[in-house]
């Protein structure tokens, strides 16, 4: 079984990278970046996917 978990990412204004959260469902981690983006100051958001297989096939991200 191959699971899928979604990490939102911010980018400030000098160019750092934090991590604001991780979470199990696609909807979930969309919802979160909505509601920053609606901020009054803008800064870069995105999201990476990763699959993890239970097989021991490690994570991969895309």
């Amino acid at each position: 079984m191959i699971a899928m978990f979604f990490e939102l990412w911010r980018q400030d204004d000098n160019g750092n990278r934090f991590l604001v959260g991780t979470f199990n469902d696609q909807a979930a981690a969309d919802h979160r970046l909505a509601e920053l983006t609606h901020s009054q100051h803008k800064q870069i958001y995105w999201i990476r996917v990763f699959t993890r297989s239970d097989k021991g096939g490690g994570e991969t991200a895309s």
